[in-house]
C-alpha cells in the first residue's frame, strides 16, 4: 500500500473484506480508527475515499499486512475469471486483462457467480450432471449446486481458511485439559466417556472392514480402525468432540455462508470439524510459536505436536490470526495419477479450478523418490516466484493385497517469504532460477514444453506433418479472438 497520506484511495470492497475477516462490524473498526461508523460504510460503498494514513492506521492497529490482505484476493480472483473467459466459449469476446482485474476487486461477488456458473456449464457438458439440469429446469424452484467440493473450498478461501471461534473453542480445550501432546489422545477418551458419555474402542479391521472411524450413536460408542495411526486416532477423536461441544459454533459459520444445499452444508460441517481437530492437536499460539522458533521444520513439528506431516502442512495453511500471523501458505494433495484431492491458499497461488496441475512441477517426483523431501523454486508465466517442498505421504494402511494408497503433499509460499523456513538454508533465493511452470496445459502459453499434455485453449493449433517439435503441440503466437 503506497504510504503517501495525502493519497486518496477508493477500495470499498478489499476494505469490507478486511474488516469481515478481523470479525469486526463497521462501528467497531471505525472506534479502532478514529472515524466515524457512517465514514466506513461510505467507504465500503465506495462513495467516499480511504487515505494511506487510515489504511497506516488499520494496519498498525491489527498488525496487518496489508501487501498480503489487499492483493491476495483480487489475484485470486482475477486468476478465476481469467480462466473462465480464456475458454473457447468466449473466443468472439474480447475482454481486456484490466476489465477482469477491475471485476475482480470492484465485484468480487460477481466473479463468484459467474465461476459458479461456468462450473456448472463445464459439468452439463460433460454430461456429468444432465440429470441434476433436468430436474431443475422442471422445477425452478429448486436450486442447483454445481460442485458441492468446490463450494466448499469456496467458504474456506472466502474465510482465507482460519475460522477465529474454532480456534478460540481448541484453545480452550487444551487448556482444560492441560495435558502434554502425548498424553492428548488418552484425555481425549476420558473427555468423550465423562462428558459425553461416548467410549472409544480400537477395532479390529476385519470388523471395520473399508470404515476408519465411525460413531454408533445407539452404542454410544466411537470406533476406529485399527490400522488409524496414533495422530489419526487423536484427530477422530478431536473430529467427535468438535461436532458435539462446538455444535453451536458450526452452525454459526454455516449460517454466515448464506443458503447452501445439503450436500455443500454436510460437507462444510466435516471440513470445518476437522478444521476443529487440527486446532486441538496444534493449538494456535503454541504451534506458531514453535513454528516460527524451528523456521518451519515440519518433521520436528510432527514429533514436537505429535502429528502427522500432511496434517502439520494442512495446519500451517491456517495460521492467519490477526496480529499472530503465519507465513502465507498455499498446500496441494495429489495422487500419482495427477487427480488433485485437497488444495487450501492462505497467499496468492493461483490454482485451477478446471484442470490439474504442472508436470514441471517437482511434487509429482515424490512418488519417484518416496523417502526425500523435493524443494523448489518455481515461476509462474507472469514471473511470480514460489518456493515450495513436497513429499510423499502414505495413508491408513490397506490390508493385502489392496494397493497402499500413497499422496504427494506440495507446500509452498511466496519467495518473499521463503528466507524464514529452514529449507531454503544457504541458497541465494535471488540468484536461483525458477522452474517455468503454468497453472495447467490447457492455459499455460509457454512454448517448447516437453511436457505439455494439450495445446493452450487460448491459442491456434498448428498442425504440420513436416515437422516434429519437442512440444507435441504448436500453436500461434497471437491469442485467439
Amino acid at each position: 500500500m503506497p504510504a503517501d497520506s495525502g493519497k486518496k484511495l477508493f477500495v470499498g470492497p478489499r476494505f469490507r473484506r478486511i474488516r469481515q475477516q478481523l470479525g469486526l462490524s463497521q462501528t467497531q473498526i471505525a472506534e479502532g480508527l478514529g472515524i466515524s461508523p457512517s465514514y466506513v460504510n461510505l467507504i465500503e460503498r465506495n462513495q467516499r475515499p480511504v487515505t494511506a494514513q487510515i489504511l497506516l492506521r488499520l494496519a498498525e492497529t491489527y498488525d496487518l499486512d496489508l501487501r498480503d490482505l489487499a492483493t491476495a484476493d483480487e489475484d485470486r480472483f482475477f486468476a478465476e475469471l481469467n480462466e473462465v473467459f480464456s475458454d473457447p466459449l468466449f473466443r468472439q469476446i474480447d475482454v481486456p486483462k484490466q476489465e477482469l482485474r477491475d471485476l475482480a476487486e470492484l465485484c468480487p461477488g460477481v466473479t463468484h457467480a459467474l465461476q459458479r456458473l461456468y462450473a456448472a456449464y463445464t459439468e452439463a457438458r460433460q454430461g456429468e450432471t444432465l440429470a441434476a439440469a433436468q430436474m431443475a429446469d422442471r422445477d425452478v424452484g429448486t436450486r442447483y449446486e454445481a460442485n458441492p467440493v468446490e463450494r466448499v473450498r469456496e467458504l474456506i478461501e472466502a474465510n482465507r481458511n482460519y475460522f477465529p471461534e474454532l480456534e478460540q473453542a481448541a484453545e480452550n480445550l487444551r487448556d482444560e485439559l492441560n495435558v502434554p501432546a502425548e498424553g492428548l489422545y488418552a484425555a481425549l477418551v476420558a473427555r468423550l466417556r465423562e462428558k459425553h458419555s461416548i467410549q472409544t474402542r480400537i477395532m479390529p479391521v476385519d470388523v471395520m472392514r473399508e470404515t476408519l472411524r465411525r460413531f454408533d450413536r445407539h452404542r454410544r460408542q466411537l470406533l476406529i480402525s485399527e490400522l488409524v495411526d496414533p495422530p489419526g486416532r487423536a484427530f477422530q477423536l478431536a473430529f467427535q468432540l468438535g461436532l458435539g461441544e462446538c455444535a453451536q459454533h458450526l452452525e454459526t459459520i454455516i449460517g454466515r455462508a448464506g443458503p447452501l444445499d445439503d450436500a455443500p452444508r454436510r460437507l462444510f460441517r466435516i471440513t470445518l470439524g476437522n478444521y476443529f481437530a487440527a486446532a486441538v492437536m496444534m493449538p494456535y499460539p503454541a504451534f506458531l510459536a514453535a513454528a516460527e522458533a524451528l523456521n518451519y521444520d515440519i518433521h520436528v513439528l510432527a514429533q514436537r505436536f505429535n502429528a502427522g506431516f500432511e496434517q502439520v502442512c494442512h495446519r500451517l495453511t491456517t495460521l492467519q490470526r490477526p496480529n499472530a500471523r503465519g507465513i502465507p501458505f498455499f498446500l496441494l494433495r495429489v495422487d500419482n495419477a495427477g487427480n488433485v484431492s485437497k488444495r487450501f491458499s492462505s497467499g496468492t497461488f493461483p490454482f485451477s479450478k478446471f484442470g490439474g496441475t504442472c508436470p514441471l512441477w517437482n511434487v509429482h517426483s515424490t512418488f519417484d523418490t518416496p523417502d526425500r523431501l523435493l524443494k523448489q523454486v518455481i515461476e509462474l508465466p507472469d514471473g511470480t516466484r514460489y518456493f515450495s517442498i513436497a513429499q510423499m505421504v502414505r495413508r491408513p494402511v490397506a490390508p493385502h493385497p489392496l494397493p497402499q494408497p500413497r499422496f504427494a503433499i506440495g507446500l509452498g509460499c511466496e519467495i518473499r517469504h521463503a528466507a524464514r523456513l529452514t529449507y531454503a538454508a544457504g541458497m541465494d533465493l535471488e540468484k536461483t532460477e525458477g522452474t517455468p511452470i503454468g497453472v495447467n496445459c490447457r492455459l499455460c502459453e509457454r512454448e517448447n514444453c516437453a511436457q505439455r499434455a494439450e495445446p493452450p485453449i487460448t491459442r491456434t493449433l498448428i498442425l504440420d506433418e513436416t515437422t516434429r517439435r519437442v512440444s507435441s503441440f504448436a500453436f500461434s503466437n497471437a491469442r485467439e479472438l
